[in-house]
């Protein structure tokens, strides 16, 4: 009884199992119509190309189901056939397309992603990286030895001053050193400029963080004109041969880590040659980009050196008066946000755009004369 019972069961899978082999196969069997894109001259009529096919999945296939199943979706095949077929009277079958020994040798070539190999360094390359990094390595030794002879100049201090004597890095180290060095600036007027304007230059040409706070020390000490060409001079000074170094050393890695962006910059450079000072001024006035980020990346996109130094002379003195403004009261600050109001930045802002229309009148006239 339960084999007898069993047998429907039995059955209906074997059919619901044959009718979805005959699905499979006609759908390959469509796929492989819509392949074939000529028919052999040979097979003069679509039929007999298609009955070859059905012969073949008939021979594959035990199942009389899938055979009749096959005739019965003839006459789609033999519509998709019949479209297949139908050509011009004129039309010809094209030969393949045999490829040249030299194209067959090439195209595994292509095929294959190129990957970049390290390349060995011709003679002058070696010469040029040495000679790049005994420059590099005798700015930073100048450096230090010039921090380091300040130090030996500078006036005997007791051991309370001593330890306020070092690089601010925050407004309460700024308060103590001015202090220190306002003690001392009468009798040792130089000593005293001299150090400042050597730690200022240090900083600007590492790309150490810190020269905003001798920017107002600078405003504590000094009359507002000499504080004013002082902090100009070193931004110049320290930028360019921040710029100097990245000429020598970062161009590489920059374009290394960043060659979409290096790029579209040296485009852009190109496109407003004639206005690189407007924009360089622009730069400078505003905190869009960091300085370190400018004193890097312009000589990698190509902004020459001279004006890149008159641009960051000119552009840094807007902010540098907001600057020098919040030294006069800098035992009175508590921290050094307080130097930038939001008139302060309303006013660097006005000098930001004006800075900007002469390069941008001076490309719309270009424009239109041409």
């Amino acid at each position: 009884m339960e084999n007898d019972d069993y047998q429907p069961h039995l059955r209906r899978h074997k059919n619901s199992y044959l009718k979805w082999t005959e699905s499979k196969v006609l759908e390959f069997l469509e796929l492989l119509l819509d392949l074939v894109e000529d028919v052999p001259e040979s097979l003069e009529k679509p039929t007999a190309y298609k009955s070859s096919i059905l012969k073949w999945a008939t021979e594959s296939s035990s199942s009389e189901a899938l055979i009749s199943g096959s005739s019965a979706k003839s006459e789609s095949t033999d519509k998709m056939l019949s479209m297949r077929t139908q050509r011009p009277a004129n039309a010809k079958h094209k030969p393949p397309k045999q490829l040249h020994p030299q194209d067959q040798q090439q195209q595994p070539q292509q095929q294959q992603p190129a990957t970049p190999q390290k390349q060995a360094m011709s003679a002058d390359e070696r010469k040029a990286t040495k000679k790049s990094l005994v420059i590099v390595v005798a700015i930073f030794v100048a450096s230090l030895t010039a921090m380091f002879y300040v130090y030996a100049i500078f006036p005997e201090l007791n051991a309370s001053e001593k330890q306020h004597l070092k690089i601010p890095r925050d407004i309460q180290d700024a308060k103590m050193l001015a202090k220190v060095l306002d003690r001392y600036k009468d009798m040792y007027y130089f000593e005293v400029m001299f150090g400042v304007v050597v730690a200022y230059v240090f900083l600007q040409t590492f790309a150490i963080p810190g020269s905003l706070f001798l920017s107002i020390l600078l405003g504590f000490l000094y009359k507002f004109p000499i504080a004013l060409f002082l902090i100009c001079f070193c931004s110049a000074l320290g930028a360019s041969l921040c710029y100097t170094l990245s000429n020598l050393v970062g161009r590489r890695l920059i374009r290394h880590f960043w060659p979409k962006k290096t790029n579209e910059w040296s485009r852009h450079v190109q496109e407003y040659r004639e206005s690189l000072f407007n924009y360089m001024l622009f730069l400078r006035m505003t905190p869009i980009l960091p300085n370190w980020f400018i004193n890097l990346a312009s000589p990698v996109i190509g902004v020459p050196l001279h004006i890149f130094a008159l641009g960051t002379f000119c552009g840094v003195a807007p902010p540098s008066v907001i600057a020098i403004q919040a030294g006069k009261t800098l035992q009175k600050m508590t921290s050094s946000s307080e130097a930038f109001s939001w008139t302060s930045m309303g006013v660097l802002t006005l000098c930001a755009c004006a800075s900007l229309l002469p390069g941008l009148l001076k490309n719309r006239f270009k424009k239109k004369s041409a």
